[in-house]
Formats: C-alpha cells, structure tokens, sequence
C-alpha cells in the first residue's frame, strides 16, 4: 500500500525565537511534484489494520511550529488547554482544514516558534505536544525542525537588514537587526536525530495512527522580487536550509515508514513574487492581515491540506461521506408510466403546433412527483 502530496517585530519576536507562471504551467509542476512524492511513497508501508478505514470521528493530534499554527492568519483560534494565545494558531489552519475534509476529532498542539525539543519536552506554559498523542490516536501530522535552523528567523532577520539599508540610506537611523545563522553540520544532525526520536515516540504512543510528516513550504523563489527583500547572500542561506531540512524529513519519514508530503515541491511556483502566492513574504506596508510575513497565508493552508488529503486517501483512508438533509415529506403514489406524454415531433415545413390529438390525459398522480 502506497504512504506518502507589518506586524511590529516585537510581534514578531513573541512569536519566534528563532517568477510569475501562467497558471497552466503551474498546475503542470505541481501534478509532477505530487508523482515525485508518489514514487517516494511508494517504498512506505501502512499498517495492515490502518488500511481501507474511514477517519471520521477519529482522534488527529496536528503537532508542528508555525507553518502548521497559522499565526496571524484570521480568524484566530480560541485559546485552549495545552495551546495558549502566544501559540498564534488559526481556525483556517492546514490541521483545521484536514480534520474538517475528513470529519475527524482535532486536537490542535501546533504553536509558533516551537523547535523539536517542545514537541517532546514541555515549553513554559505549553506540554510537550507529543504528550497528547495516545493509542486512540488514529492521525498525527508534523511540521517542525524550521526554528531549530532559523530557517524562518533568518528571513525576518534578512528582511531587517535589508530595509535597514534602505532607511540608513535616506538618512535616518535604523533599528539594530538580528543576525542570520548559518547552521554547521551538527545542527542539521540533531535535527534529523530529534525527527527520528519524534516519529519513534509517535509509533510507541499510537501504534495504529498513520504518522504524516508535511514538509515546509518554499519561501524565496530562484529570482528575487519586491516581496522578498533580502540579499542575495540571505537567499542562498535560506535556500540551502530548506534544501536540507527538506531532504532530512524526507528521510526519517521513509526510515519510519510514515507519509511525507512535499509541500517545498508543491509550493515552487506559488512563492511571495508568484502571481497565486501560498506564502506572504514581507511586502513593504503590509498590513498583516493575510497572516504573519513569511507565513502562509489562506492559499497556502488549503494547498497543504488538499496535499495532506490527496496521500491519505491514497494510503487507503476513505473520504468522508457528505450528509444529505433529510427532507419529511408524505408518501407518494408511484409514478403511471402510461400516463405519460408522448414526445412531438415538429414540422420542419412550417412551425410546430401542438396536437393534442396525440397526447394522452396527464395521471394526477404523475403530476405530484417530485422532479429527478
């Protein structure tokens, strides 16, 4: 079975710690990134007894950072045992959006500026996500490992530094910036150590769950635009990031024989300077009310959800059956098919008149039936 497709900076820093295509051609690239998802599937396995099942009503535990809370994105979602405010989630997050395709049971742990460590440790006020995972568990989707590589911190620090420049250069002071991070080899080896202990304590907890590892989404296309103000040095830094978080995911979640969604593929043609965006870059004199800057913003969340969908129901998850209303109505006589007119033929010599000679007395009984 086959597994698998201007918010101030102290908002910012609550938050986080840490080419335009015709639309034909970007259809065309995302179905190829689904097949190339496909063939890595391919090699996974689903647990026999998680096969052909339906989730609806099933437990779905979402865990991640903030490509999976949606900060900023409106409208928010309520605060709620385990996932304070400072946790920014949406009521239109990709995690939001899957359990409602599928009528699942969602218990929403995804919370801005996470790292892998607080996906298995407590955070402050916040529980280990991972601790909400249990044998009822039938769904548990993750995207994390970003903050730990400043993978989204360097992109606001970038953007600083850039409009920085800007502001120095027409003579007024500017605000000091964060520094970008290049991360060393041990960082990225931590990482894929820390993803490989979380998909171990999720096939322990929930032994039955299908385990989904969503990849980020791709922030900076290979030209820059005005909606990505950063370096060209940045851009590199940032590229090469994603590259090897993209390719550490993919090989835990192949190693636990869980699901990846590659959603850094998917989203090539869909970046900040694309004409359909799934992300919002950092625009000068946005309002934030699409989302936080390099974030996703609606787009994006529905784009990852339907990724996350597509794989599910190709692993053998059933779609959820929509309800039809029920509608009371007194028993009908059946139809008399007897009773029914006869088809006219026109005269194409002249115009058709209706002879009524060769129609047959309509059945008031035929007459109450509803329309199919």
């Amino acid at each position: 079975m086959i597994r698998t497709p201007r918010i101030a900076a102290a908002c910012a820093a609550l938050l986080f710690g840490c080419a335009t295509a015709p639309l034909v051609e970007a259809q065309a690239a995302e179905t190829d990134s689904i097949e190339a998802v496909g063939r890595i599937g391919a090699e996974q396995a689903v647990p026999e007894d998680t096969v052909a099942q339906s989730l609806e009503g099933a437990r779905y535990v979402a865990i991640g950072s903030s490509f999976a809370a949606g900060p900023m994105l409106p409208p928010g979602k309520p605060a709620a045992p385990g996932a304070p405010t400072r946790c920014g989630q949406s009521m239109n997050n990709y995690p939001t959006l899957l359990a409602q395709r599928f009528g699942m049971v969602l218990v929403d742990r995804t919370c801005s500026g996470a790292r892998t460590q607080h996906l298995l440790g407590p955070w402050g006020d916040v529980p280990a996500q991972l601790a909400s995972v249990d044998a009822a568990t039938r769904l548990v989707t993750v995207t994390i490992g970003g903050n730990d590589l400043n993978y989204i911190g360097d992109l606001f620090s970038a953007t600083c530094v850039q409009r920085a420049s800007e502001v120095a250069a027409a003579g007024f002071e500017a605000k000091p910036c964060g520094a970008i991070h290049k991360p060393a080899d041990a960082d990225y080896l931590r990482v894929e150590e820390q993803l490989g202990l979380i998909a171990r304590r999720v096939r322990e907890a929930a032994p039955k769950a299908r385990l989904v590892f969503v990849q980020y989404l791709t922030p900076l296309p290979a030209t820059l635009c005005a909606n990505t103000p950063v370096s060209e040095d940045a851009a590199a830094i940032v590229r090469q990031i994603g590259a090897r978080l993209a390719e550490i995911t993919g090989k835990v979640a192949q190693a636990h024989k869980a699901i990846v969604v590659e959603m850094n593929q998917a989203s090539a043609n869909h970046t900040p300077c694309d004409a359909e965006p799934w992300m919002i870059g950092a625009p000068k004199g946005y309002d934030g009310k699409q989302g936080l800057q390099w974030h996703l913003n609606l787009a994006g969340m529905k784009a990852t959800a339907d990724g996350i969908a597509y794989w599910l129901e190709r692993s053998g998850v059933q779609p959820k059956v929509p309800q039809m209303p029920t509608i009371e109505q007194s028993p009908l006589a059946p139809i008399d098919v007897q009773a029914a007119p006869e088809p006219q033929v026109p005269d194409t010599a002249e115009p058709a008149k209706e002879d009524k000679s060769r129609l047959k007395p309509e059945s008031p009984k035929a007459g109450k039936q509803p329309k199919s």
